[in-house]
């Protein structure tokens, strides 16, 4: 005897063939985000750090989206959970994990002539041909920074100044924003500011870029030692990629393990111009350092 299966009605077909379809469309996987500081643009850092995110999500087996961020943005992102991880300053790290008990898993160690570095400094630089000679001339100048919440970029060379007895804010003809290292750069060469300061690297890697020659330019209070990069302040740990306190730590552990085991000579190693990266460095030469400056929630 044939029995034949209940008729179903056309709503329960519908139903049926839509949880069948976003069975077979829904990512196995979650979609996790890297919020990155833009230094440099959204186009520049998309080429630097897009080969990390397709790196981790092949390590992972978790899609990976790299996101670049403004300054301005990156607070924001991290205060609404729109990202998971935050790749940003050593300054920006410190911030937020005060306030927001953020979480560093891993700290990049950068790359100059086969040297790994993972630390790095501020330059204090001024055209060739400036009268500019000494920490002490810059009184009274237009002195130009990349944000004033950029740690290689302004918070370093300003408390070097504190520390010779100069404010900034109070002894310059002005103190200028750039928004981005090279347009801090391009400001000093084409005379729109008398000094500039940027993170080290920047000067050599827009060398290599062909957009300056570093003779155009004269470093300020230079440091000799055996740092690759020109530098005119004290040295402070890199960049650390941090998880927010939402991520999950399971995620967390396996984005650090992906990323420590990095090869030098992997392509996200070689776009990124670094060697890789290793265990969270300590972070409280930073804290001292916006402490000094009085800076954001470091100043109170």
């Amino acid at each position: 005897m044939v029995q034949h299966l209940p008729k179903l009605s056309k709503g329960w077909v519908f139903a049926v063939a839509a949880i069948v379809l976003l069975g077979l469309c829904s990512p196995s996987h979650a979609d996790y985000k890297i919020g990155v500081l833009a230094k440099r643009g959204a186009p520049k850092c998309m080429a630097k750090w897009g080969a990390t995110g397709a790196y981790l999500t092949e390590k992972t087996g978790e899609k990976c989206t790299i996101v670049p961020l403004k300054f301005v943005a990156i607070e924001p992102a991290v205060k609404g959970g729109r990202v998971d991880f935050i790749l940003a300053n050593s300054a920006f790290y410190a911030v937020l994990n005060k306030k927001y008990n953020v979480r560093a898993v891993a700290t990049l160690i950068n790359s100059r002539g086969g040297k790994a570095l993972e630390k790095f400094g501020g330059v204090l630089f001024v055209r060739k041909d400036s009268p500019i000679q000494s920490l002490q001339d810059i009184k009274g100048k237009k002195f130009m920074c990349v944000k004033r919440s950029s740690f290689g970029g302004a918070h370093m060379a300003w408390r070097l100044l504190l520390e010779n007895g100069i404010d900034p804010t109070k002894d310059c003809a002005a103190f200028l924003e750039g928004g981005k290292h090279d347009n801090v750069v391009l400001a000093v060469k084409n005379g729109a500011a008398d000094v500039g300061t940027v993170r080290s690297d920047t000067l050599e890697r827009m060398q290599d870029e062909g957009k300056i020659s570093m003779d155009e330019f004269r470093i300020l209070h230079k440091v000799e030692d055996d740092f690759p990069f020109v530098h005119s302040t004290r040295l402070y740990p890199e960049w650390p990629l941090a998880a927010l306190e939402k991520t999950d730590p399971a995620l967390a552990d396996k984005v650090a393990a992906a990323l420590k085991a990095m090869p030098a000579d992997s392509q996200a190693a070689k776009r990124a111009k670094i060697v890789g990266w290793t265990e969270p460095a300590d972070y409280t030469p930073v804290e001292e350092c916006l402490k000094a400056i009085h800076y954001g929630v470091f100043g109170e």
